[in-house]
């Protein structure tokens, strides 16, 4: 007799059953891909950060940058330092959005540029990182909610515009030449301090008035008109953690570089996280000693047990694993029932020659009933099932 041949478990996956496993995970995938790049792709152009003349946005400044042009102004937008330096003049505003992002050579190098010109600057937002070079003998106080202030001052400019939304930062000025607006608590959220000639230095504590959603409310307009329209040109200048200058010692240009914006420090820190996760993985890698069976907590019955493993077979499509359990079951029962030891009881050379020498009259059909093939579908299966305990019965009765 030949030995049947061996049907593949239930563990191995056809790739029918990998695709109808993946294809959800796939699609969610799949539509987040083309959600980002769709995205992406309409917002490539247009698109810009809080404060910047070319974003339409809430937050952005493109409002107040279009009224300044149809009153003849020219507007220039620097993205970095040495081109917002090289733009100033006598005849220039220069709108610094971030300051507290200059480091100090960067602040040292503006504020000597600022000297230079004669003309305005207007810093927005301003705190103690900034004012010591930008705006010596200047303080800052505890900052303030964005509300509608008054004036309290004789500035033209603040006069005309009347209430305007400021708050922010609060300044401490030692100076009486210096002009004091917007008071919150005592403290102006405006500070125009005047220069050598023409020049002049205006701090506003907050920017919000010159974001699109402000610009219309209260007189935010008039004094952003005023404030930066005072000279033909503009010079919009943001300031971002790229415009970082080369270190000139190292002979190593590290501008907009990744690497080049992080601290030393941190480069560090990175590297023993990482040695950590290493030694954590491999401390819950380690390898397990042998399974110890345990006794179950509650009784469970036999038919329930049964029933939820053939629910699983089931869910997994799994006949043919089912089948080797209950021909696998059948021979262990009636092998003890032929005379055959229970180690040969899956041995068909041992077992079929005694079941046949019982039960003559089906021998033709015990090879296949005990060793043959897998079920083709589960009629198949539920017939060989109960072949199996008719044989089963026979061999008891016989």
């Amino acid at each position: 007799m030949t030995r049947p041949a061996t049907s593949t478990t239930s563990t191995s996956l056809t790739p029918r059953q990998l695709w109808t496993r993946a294809r959800g995970t796939l699609l969610i995938l799949a539509l987040l891909l083309v959600g980002g790049v769709l995205l992406a792709t309409l917002r490539s152009g247009g698109h810009h950060g809080r404060l910047d003349p070319r974003s339409a946005t809430p937050q952005g400044s493109r409002a107040v940058a279009e009224l300044l042009k149809t009153q003849g102004v020219t507007l220039t937008v620097a993205d970095s330092l040495a081109e917002a330096t090289a733009a100033t003049g006598a005849d220039t505003t220069l709108l610094v959005t971030t300051p507290d992002l200059l480091t100090d050579e960067q602040q040292s190098t503006l504020h000597a540029a600022m000297t230079r010109s004669s003309g305005r600057t207007v810093l927005l937002g301003p705190g103690t990182p900034s004012l010591g070079t930008l705006a010596p003998g200047v303080g800052t106080d505890l900052s303030t909610t964005v509300s509608a202030l008054k004036p309290s001052c004789t500035l033209p400019a603040a006069t005309r515009a009347g209430s305007v939304d400021l708050g922010g930062e609060r300044y401490a000025i030692g100076t009486a030449t210096a002009d004091a607006c917007y008071l919150s608590d005592g403290l102006p959220t405006l500070v125009r301090l005047p220069g050598t000639g023409t020049g002049d230095t205006v701090l506003l504590g907050s920017p919000e008035l010159l974001t699109n959603k402000r610009l219309a409310q209260q007189g935010n307009a008039s004094l952003a008109l005023q404030l930066l329209g005072s000279r033909p040109h503009l010079v919009w200048y943001l300031p971002s953690l790229t415009d970082v200058p080369a270190d000139p010692d190292s002979g190593d240009d590290t501008t907009g570089t990744f690497l080049g914006l992080i601290p030393s420090g941190w480069l560090w820190g990175t590297l023993q996280l990482g040695v950590a996760a290493v030694l954590a993985a491999i401390w819950r890698g380690r390898r397990l000693g042998p399974l110890v069976p345990e006794r179950l907590p509650v009784a469970v019955r036999a038919s329930e047990a049964t029933e939820g493993r053939a629910r699983l077979y089931r869910r997994a499509d799994a006949r043919d694993r089912a089948a080797v359990v209950l021909r696998t079951a059948t021979r262990g029962r009636i092998a003890p029932l032929l005379g055959i030891p229970a180690k040969d009881a899956h041995s068909p050379d041992l077992l079929l020659p005694a079941l046949s020498a019982r039960l003559p009259a089906a021998a033709a059909q015990h090879q296949d009933l005990l060793f043959g093939p897998a079920p083709a579908d589960d009629a198949a299966l539920i017939r060989l099932a109960d072949q199996l305990d008719a044989l089963e019965r026979e061999v008891r009765t016989s």
